[in-house]
Parts: structure tokens; C-alpha cells; sequence
């Protein structure tokens, strides 16, 4: 009897340490919580709520219309050509990034006298805003007095209208974005490769492994889960790209360069359609969840953890 009341005992008291350790937990997690529940769900149950209705220009929801903002934005022309763009933009940006910084990074990462300088000069763009950066470009894009032009005019060829031209517009800025993006993609891949096990170089060394192999068969393997990090958070900032396209080209020229987060700030700000602009706002976070399991599904197999 004694033995069945000390182990009734012992569940309970196991039960209420627990519960303890719950309402512990909760009470840390709630400064946490409280702000994701400001900043981050409630904006998010607005939008989805807001994209239901029409609404007036202070944003009051005026007539609820179901699923018609949706069906308005897939078949209006101009979205679709949004659409169209920014995948296009991710499509000319993300490869760009990716090679560029980890060729940088491979360099970088050499035992050299002065590469610490080096180092500083590739990761500089980082410490540089995008509006500063984006100023920094229009020069360099100018039709008439743009470094680009200039090259062009002394080698013979036509000045190219790097921003006003339809055909080329888009493929400006996305140089531009390759340009910003690659300081900080370099300093994680940098990262990545400095915390490689050097005895892993040695022991190939040993055997004779090129370059070449071991970049392929040690580098490119033990890196893939910074490769993956890069390649899932520059897939997401892609899809998000804003300040760039407000400074360079305003969406334009012919709505070329109107990805899918300009066309909802000019529909929310511009234009006060925030019914919408939620719905572009959704269907933009709907392609982002998609693309990210996509990654997730597909890119993390091939991914080598040590």
C-alpha cells in the first residue's frame, strides 16, 4: 500500500514539475512571441483578411468580394507580366550571386600575403545601403555620361539605354542586385570554407588529388550546407527585391522592371488598392513558401552533412 501511495505521489509531483517547467518555458518565450505576434501575425492575418475586401483609402474595408481581387490580379495583363518579370529577375540574379561570391570566396580563402585586403574589398558591398548603391549605379547607367556608354562610344558602339530601354532594363538592374548581393553571400560561403578540416586537403594531397578533384570532391560537398543556406535565403531576398527597382527604374520602362513587391507598393500606396494589393501580397507569399519546400525537397538531398 505504501509502495502504491509513493509512486501515485511520484507521478504527481513529476506531473506539476511539468507543468512547472511549461509555464516557465512560456513565460521566456512570451517577450518573443508578443513581438512576432505584432510585427509578424497579425500583419500577416490582416493582409489574407484585407485581400476578401475592397476598401477606401484610409484602408477600412468597405465591401467584402470573396476571391474577386484574386481573379482581378490573374487576369489582369500587368501583374502577369509582374509575375513574368520576377522570375526572370530571380532567374538572371540567383546563378550570378552564387558563382561569383563562391569564385571570390575560393580566392579569398588562399594563404596569401595582402588577402586580407582583398577580403575587405569583396565583402564591401555589404556595408553599402541600397539606396547609396543604387545612386552609385544610375551613374554608371547613365545614357549620356554612364561608364558604360563611355566604353561603348570609345569602342565604337551604340549608347545602350541601360534603364530606359525595354529590352535591357531588367537586365541592368539585375546586375546591379548581383553587385549588392555578393558581399554578403561571400562572407558566409568565406565562412563555410574557413571551417573545412584542413586535414581533409592534407590527406588528398597525399594521394595526389589535383585541384580541380578536390575542389569538386572535398570543397563543393563539406560546403553544401552553407551552399543551401545561401541559395534558399538569396531565392527568398530575390522575390522580395524592392528599393533597387524604386531608385533605378520605378517599375518601368513598360512595366518591365514592376516586380511583384513594387506592383503591390504601387497598388497599396499609389494607387490605394489595398484589397489588391493583399491578394498580390498572398499569392507573392504562397510562391515563396512554394519555392522554399521546393529547395527544401530537392536541394537537400544533395547536401553532405559532416
Amino acid at each position: 500500500m505504501t509502495i502504491k501511495y509513493n509512486e501515485v505521489h511520484f507521478e504527481k509531483v513529476k506531473k506539476k514539475q511539468r507543468n512547472m517547467n511549461a509555464v516557465k518555458g512560456l513565460l521566456f518565450l512570451s517577450p518573443s512571441l508578443l513581438l512576432f505576434s505584432i510585427f509578424l501575425f497579425y500583419p500577416m492575418i490582416r493582409t489574407i483578411y484585407l485581400s476578401f475586401f475592397l476598401t477606401n483609402q484610409a484602408g477600412a474595408t468597405t465591401v467584402f468580394v470573396g476571391l474577386q481581387n484574386y481573379i482581378d490580379i490573374f487576369t489582369s495583363p500587368i501583374f502577369m507580366k509582374s509575375l513574368k518579370s520576377t522570375f526572370l529577375f530571380v532567374l538572371f540574379t540567383l546563378p550570378g550571386t552564387i558563382i561569383i561570391s563562391l569564385f571570390l570566396a575560393v580566392l579569398a580563402n588562399e594563404k596569401l600575403k595582402g588577402i586580407a585586403f582583398f577580403r575587405m574589398i569583396f565583402s564591401s558591398s555589404m556595408g553599402v545601403s541600397v539606396a547609396a548603391a543604387s545612386v552609385f549605379w544610375l551613374f554608371l547607367f547613365h545614357p549620356s555620361i554612364g561608364f558604360f556608354n563611355k566604353i561603348l562610344a570609345t569602342v565604337g558602339f551604340d549608347k545602350i539605354g541601360w534603364l530606359t530601354d525595354p529590352e535591357w532594363a531588367l537586365i541592368s538592374v539585375s546586375l546591379s542586385t548581383v553587385w549588392m548581393n555578393i558581399g554578403f553571400t561571400f562572407l558566409i560561403v568565406l565562412g563555410g570554407l574557413q571551417s573545412i578540416d584542413s586535414h581533409l586537403y592534407e590527406s588528398a594531397d597525399i594521394d595526389g588529388a589535383g585541384y580541380f578533384y578536390k575542389l569538386r570532391r572535398i570543397t563543393i560537398p563539406v560546403l553544401s550546407p552553407t551552399l543551401f543556406f545561401v541559395i534558399t535565403v538569396s531565392i527568398i531576398n530575390a522575390f522580395q527585391t524592392f528599393g533597387q527597382i524604386d531608385m533605378l527604374t520605378k517599375g518601368g520602362p513598360s512595366n518591365e522592371t514592376n516586380l511583384i513587391v513594387y506592383s503591390i507598393y504601387r497598388e497599396a500606396f499609389v494607387n490605394y488598392q489595398y484589397g489588391i494589393a493583399s491578394a498580390q501580397a498572398v499569392v507573392l507569399f504562397i510562391i515563396i513558401l512554394i519555392m522554399t519546400l521546393i529547395q527544401f525537397k530537392f536541394g537537400e538531398r544533395k547536401v553532405h552533412y559532416q
